[in-house]
């Protein structure tokens, strides 16, 4: 039987602090708020160990099941959201998706007595969650509204500073209403399937990126541009794609019993390395990029190998399809992964050829990230230039490489 002394919260929370500091760079102030506001307390349903463990925590369950209604985010990922934020003290900051209230309570730190936070969510269980937490922890200040985060909190001024803690799908017109120029938002933004965290910086008529990584969260309600089908007779493989594209999920079905027509690209990876790269290129170039998902059972019968089964790019045309595969290879320098794809339908092979084109572009310059820039729906073509453009009901969104 072990006799040693649980660690202490305080003890915990500094290890995970020094843990995420090891592998992220954080401000001074950012990691003074880490090491400050002590997050066991937002999440008291879980142990110690699991508040400051480097992993997501629930607070409200799905009745459906499938993603949780709210939680608390991975502490890495809050980490260098509060870093791209770039919030300073004095700021107004809004907060849309309240979650825990350890967010808002972190935001509070770095804002400091003369700045302000205001929190949002749709759920008034979720906001008595945070009042609760941020009263608890002497976050009294802190605005907690429960109201549609769509719809921001114009009565409270407009932000210096604002984060959005839930997937979005689109940029309401309400928040570009309260953002004037200079203001930062920091969004995590779903497009062709994927999402990432986007950094931006309201400049005159537009939003301007400097920062585009990847990230997961749970999708903000209310914005239903995605759109999920399945392709096959056991509704074992989906694709998910936005509103906007003209992808017709009736006229793919059954072609995955189609001849395969299969590309490779000469690059490879290895097992540890990240080639997520590839469907950014291709989401900025490829109108025809979504995301494929196959059920295990698809796989192990041979129906439909993505690199990743449950989220890998693809490209949808017509009747055509064509997706990201991995193919093992034992090199001198040990074993290694070609990239390359797969093609069913009449314009299989055109498609593999089109996406292992990408991934060899992605490999001249594997981490490179593109210029997002948004602009309000209505921009002209002419007001934006030559740029790739996806539209969606709020938005137009230039990429560029």
């Amino acid at each position: 039987m072990s006799t040693a002394t649980p660690a202490s919260p305080n003890t915990l929370r500094d290890r995970m602090v020094d843990t995420i500091a090891a592998a992220h760079p954080l401000t001074a102030a950012v990691e003074s708020a880490l090491r400050s506001v002590p997050r066991h307390e937002f999440v008291p349903d879980a142990t110690a160990e699991q508040a400051y463990a480097d992993r997501a925590v629930t607070i409200k369950a799905n009745p459906a099941g499938g993603l949780p209604l709210s939680c608390a985010s991975v502490p890495s990922l809050v980490a260098d959201m509060l870093v791209w934020l770039r919030a300073e003290p004095g700021d107004t900051v809004m907060e849309i998706g309240a979650g825990t209230g350890w967010n808002a309570a972190l935001l509070a730190h770095l804002v400091g007595p003369d700045g302000k936070v205001v929190t949002l969510d749709i759920d008034e269980d979720v906001t008595a969650h945070a009042r609760k937490t941020l009263d608890a922890t002497g976050n009294t200040a802190v605005v907690v509204l429960t109201r549609d985060g769509a719809l921001g909190a114009p009565e409270h001024g407009h932000p210096d500073r604002m984060i959005v803690t839930v997937g979005a799908w689109d940029i309401p017109a309400a928040w570009w209403e309260q953002l004037d120029p200079g203001a930062r938002l920091v969004v995590p933004l779903s497009w062709r399937g994927q999402a990432r965290c986007l950094g931006l910086e309201r400049q005159g008529g537009r939003m301007v990126s400097d920062v585009v990584e990847l990230c997961g969260f749970v999708p903000m309600l209310g914005q239903d541009g995605e759109r999920t089908a399945t392709i096959d007779a056991d509704g074992l493989v989906a694709l998910h794609f936005d509103a906007d594209q003209s992808i017709d999920p009736a006229a793919l079905l059954g072609v995955l019993g189609q001849p395969k027509a299969e590309d490779t690209s000469g690059i490879t990876v290895r097992g540890d390395e990240s080639f997520d790269g590839v469907w950014l290129r291709l989401s900025a170039t490829d109108p025809a990029t979504c995301r494929i998902e196959a059920d295990r059972a698809a796989v192990d019968s041979g129906l439909c190998k993505p690199a990743i089964p449950s989220r890998s790019p693809a490209l949808a045309e017509g009747e055509s399809l064509a997706y990201l595969t991995l193919t093992r290879r034992e090199t001198e320098d040990g074993v290694r992964f070609e990239l390359g794809a797969a093609g069913h339908g009449p314009a299989g092979q055109r498609l593999a050829d089109r996406l292992c084109d990408e991934i060899r572009r992605w490999d001249t310059a594997r981490d490179a990230r593109p210029t997002v820039t948004l602009y309000p729906a209505g921009t002209t073509d002419k007001q934006i230039g030559s740029r790739y453009v996806i539209d969606k009901p709020s938005i137009r969104m230039a990429i560029a490489y």
